[in-house]
């Protein structure tokens, strides 16, 4: 109703005027509940969110964020690209919105990233948030999910630890159940995606995030004789049950990083994306900013991006896009946030679950080595990745201006 409509602004007008960045909401049927029930954002029409792109306006502060399927594009444009256009000119504000290369939807990047384009052009300040590696989920024994874990038969040892677990699935009777059995889960684009095994690889540790054609599940499964779902199963259960298998579902086309490339190299995007807590058992994308610095500049094969450059593109251009312009350079004022790092020793180390959340909950874990020192605002807060046990950091309330002289 308008006066839901009205509260809600209302209600976003008071957190930015406290001192949130902006607002941030998400239009993607992949988004779904624990249940499988879609989140209720997907049913927001444009005059919700409009309400709230116009009380932005009026304060004169805040970021706009989103995530949007972009159904409807085709090689002519995107209809649901018209409405952000529309929040923007409402609001006057800045927005960016997840921007991936989908490999099933080939070519909606080149679409939106001409409509950011236009957008800039028109004076709408619009950007594309990219992913610096391959949008991929992991499955494993110890994960959320693997391509068995929706089988019916596999509850018999769903709760089962890890050592007993694995006894029972290499019972071959078990096996060859798990193997025919038709999945059951709520949430059919999860389901559809977590059974594409074919185009899954092995993470390894090191992790490998741009692996060769050749090393997917498809192609070594007809080097063996044996089907892709056969080679998952057999390599969930080898070893000690700690295989994760990686499936690359965005910024990987083909098994080549260009698409990638081309849209973080774009003057309207911005490298973002680490996602290190909305699914804890399932993406460990917080360790993006290490791969950037030793991919891109130094591991990659092909061209190379310059160090000084990469290190802008995660530091004074994300704190621009939303607004915090007394950090992400070295300039007097600024605030004292530095890494000093041994760029030939850096490197990251394959995820693994812990269980150290409130009750016991799982989370998924990355190491990385090559960072001799982190300081933050000017006190050190890790040498040699141990813990100096300093907690300088204090609450950010809002947009921050540059500093004076």
């Amino acid at each position: 109703t308008a006066g839901d409509m009205a509260s809600m602004a209302a209600l976003v007008a008071e957190g930015i005027d406290a001192g949130a960045l902006g607002f941030t909401t998400s239009r993607s049927l992949f988004h779904r509940t624990s249940e499988g029930a879609l989140t209720p954002t997907i049913t927001a029409g444009e005059e919700e969110l409009a309400s709230i792109a116009r009380a932005m306006g009026k304060l004169g502060k805040g970021v706009i964020q989103l995530l949007d399927d972009f159904a409807d594009t085709t090689a002519a444009g995107a209809t649901e690209f018209a409405m952000l256009r529309r929040l923007v000119e409402a609001s006057g504000r800045p927005l960016s919105f997840t921007l991936l290369d989908i490999s099933i939807y080939p070519g909606r990047w080149q679409t939106l990233l001409r409509e950011v384009e236009r957008a800039n052009r028109d004076g709408l300040p619009i950007r594309g948030q990219v992913a610096a590696r391959p949008v991929a989920i992991m499955y494993g024994l110890e994960l959320s999910f693997h391509p068995f874990s929706t089988c019916p038969s596999y509850r018999e040892v769903a709760n089962l630890p890890l050592e007993q677990k694995l006894t029972r699935l290499r019972d071959p009777a078990l096996r060859a159940r798990l193997l025919v059995e038709e999945p059951v889960y709520n949430n059919p684009n999860m389901l559809a995606f977590m059974r594409n095994v074919a185009n899954m690889f092995v993470l390894g540790d090191p992790p490998d995030y741009t692996p060769p054609a050749e090393a997917r599940l498809d192609a070594r499964a007809a080097a063996l004789g044996i089907t892709p779902l056969e080679l998952a199963y057999d390599l969930l259960v080898s070893g000690d049950g700690r295989t994760i298998l990686f499936h690359p579902g965005a910024n990987y086309s083909d098994c080549s990083d260009a698409n990638m490339a081309a849209m973080l190299k774009h003057e309207n995007t911005v490298m973002a994306l680490g996602d290190g807590g909305a699914h804890y058992g399932l993406i460990c994308d917080a360790s993006y900013p290490t791969h950037a610095l030793t991919y891109w500049t130094r591991d990659r094969q092909g061209e190379r991006w310059p160090l000084a450059w990469t290190v802008q593109q995660l530091t004074d251009v994300p704190a621009r896009t939303v607004g915090l312009l007394d950090r992400g350079r070295l300039a007097q004022g600024c605030k004292a946030d530095l890494n000093v790092i041994d760029l030939d020793r850096l490197r990251v180390a394959a995820p693994h679950p812990v269980h150290n959340l409130p009750g016991g909950g799982r989370r998924l874990e990355q190491r990385a080595e090559g960072y001799r020192a982190t300081i933050v605002g000017g006190t050190v807060t890790y040498r040699d990745g141990v813990f100096t046990g300093a907690l300088p950091g204090r609450l950010v309330r809002g947009a921050r201006g540059a500093p004076v002289g």
